[in-house]
């Protein structure tokens, strides 16, 4: 018994000395946890990142969005299948997306740093693709596919815009005076972000300006055509030769300035744009076009605190082109138009209205004729009461080719034999469009909406024309009346801010 014991107590002196050593080896106190704290420099939403004095926010949203009469979530009906306006085109489409951004800001001896990053992941119901007739496919997202873009990536430091952002040129609204239906014609929109190199000077009392260069490429350019290539079908899609682009040389040169206050803000903006052409021909001994600088100006004025009612407000602006034609018909609308209807002329199977935005045109042996335009935009939001808003909007622009221009496109239509006996031929033309979007919000962070929007081509070409089949959209070929067009989309959609 006394061994038994003896055992007992030795075996738990060794226990009680290995617990205390290593009681010994721990830490008297445990290191505070690095909690998120809220950062309240740069407004609402911003977080320290632990361990450091940057600080970030995430946000974005979810929307599903069903467009009506059309092939297309951001455009109506003016091209392609959803042109044609039969059995080949959409009715519908829909689409989901999901944005997200990061948005960050570290505060330094030079000023704030901020980087910012926002990208959309979209999944879109297939569009009718048309290779003629018994051989038709769905095109767009595949099950559990779907697209991945990039809106914004950039940095700011000491007035400095290095990266993908807005461009310096455009209204603070983008393409949206009413928060609107994408595809708006008269005034610029880089709302996707173009990439640049920037620099702001904040004057005190809301006035800065800006001088920026812009990659031209992306949103800054429509069409640079070779007349000489000019063919029935191509003119029928509103393509008035072959492409002709040369390869990147210049940046667009931008500078803005602005003025914000209580009332609203005023912008100026003006835009110099380098037109590159290729060659006459496909080899470079037939030579080429010397390069022309084009250029565009735009005002932008939006006035806040009027009488109707709080919050409410308009948006205005208008914008002068030549040879920088993509400053008006901005990123989101169409460069070509191709729409079909009804006709009262006898003999003719249907009618036609088609156009085309170019910056330049040239032919074999001829410099650049730079295209002309003009173009106006605004909207009128109302606020009916904290839940419920209405936006009036509406929009314009003109395209004029000039004497030259229009002389190198009527003759490569000539040629194609396409225009009939007193038909004549004018490649100008205009396009209207007026709309109405209502929009409901149950609760914060989430609006329902509907937009309809209601657009006119009126183009300048009068009497028939002779044209050919064009497989993709089922038309036979057949004499068509050349007659202005119109047509309806609508946007339905929910969308969830976060």
């Amino acid at each position: 018994m006394k061994t038994l014991r003896g055992l007992l107590l030795g075996t738990g002196a060794v226990i009680l000395s290995a617990a205390a050593a290593q009681a010994a080896d721990l830490p008297l106190k445990a290191k505070a946890v690095e909690y998120v704290k809220v950062c309240s420099l740069y407004g609402t939403g911003f977080y320290y990142i632990p361990g450091t004095d940057t600080c970030i926010k995430l946000g974005g949203y979810l929307r599903a969005e069903t467009a009506l009469w059309t092939n297309s979530n951001y455009g109506g009906a003016y091209s392609g299948q959803a042109g044609a306006d039969n059995r080949l085109s959409n009715r519908y489409q829909t689409r989901s997306r999901q944005d997200l951004n990061i948005d960050t800001r570290t505060a330094t001896e030079y000023g704030v740093v901020r980087t910012y990053f926002e990208t959309v992941l979209n999944w879109t119901s297939g569009s009718y693709g048309g290779t003629g007739a018994g051989a038709t496919s769905y095109t767009g997202d595949a099950i559990s596919g779907g697209i991945v873009g990039v809106y914004y990536a950039f940095i700011q430091f000491a007035g400095f815009t290095m990266g993908k952002a807005v461009s310096t040129f455009d209204a603070p609204w983008t393409n949206y005076p009413g928060n609107n239906f994408d595809g708006l014609v008269g005034g610029s929109g880089s709302n996707n972000g173009v990439n640049q190199f920037t620099y702001t000077a904040d004057f005190g009392q809301g006035i800065t300006a800006a001088i920026s260069l812009e990659d031209q490429t992306q949103f800054f350019t429509t069409n640079i055509w070779n007349t000489s290539g000019i063919t029935a079908a191509g003119v029928l899609g509103g393509n008035y030769g072959s492409s002709a682009f040369g390869g990147t040389v210049a940046p667009d040169i931008i500078g803005m300035v602005r003025v914000d206050q209580a009332w609203g803000l005023f912008q100026a903006s003006f835009a110099a744009h380098d037109n590159h052409a290729a060659y006459y021909g496909a080899a470079e001994t037939s030579g080429h076009p010397s390069d022309k600088w084009g250029w565009a100006a735009q005002l932008a004025l939006s006035i806040k605190n009027i009488p109707t009612g709080p919050g409410d407000v308009v948006n205005l602006q208008a914008v002068y082109t030549d040879g920088a034609s993509r400053y008006n018909f901005q990123s989101l609308a169409n460069t070509t138009y191709s729409m079909y209807g009804s006709t009262g002329v006898a003999g003719a199977y249907q009618s036609i209205g088609f156009a085309g935005v170019g910056d330049a045109v040239f032919g074999t042996g001829t410099g650049l004729s730079t295209v002309q335009t003009w173009g106006m935009r605004g909207a009128f939001t109302h606020n009916w009461d904290p839940r419920w808003n209405t936006a009036l909007y509406g929009a314009y622009a003109q395209v004029k080719y000039g004497q030259t221009g229009s002389a190198l496109v009527c003759a490569g239509i000539a040629a194609t034999g396409m225009l009939t006996a007193g038909s004549t031929c004018n490649p100008d033309f205009n396009l209207g469009q007026i709309g109405l979007i209502t929009r409901w919000t149950p609760v914060k962070g989430l609006t329902f909406s509907a937009d309809v929007t209601y657009s006119h081509l009126g183009q300048k070409f009068s009497g028939t024309a002779i044209a050919p089949a064009v497989t993709s959209t089922a038309k036979p070929a057949a004499t068509y009346q050349l007659k202005d067009q119109d047509t309806v989309s609508m946007l339905l959609r929910a969308q969830r801010n976060f």
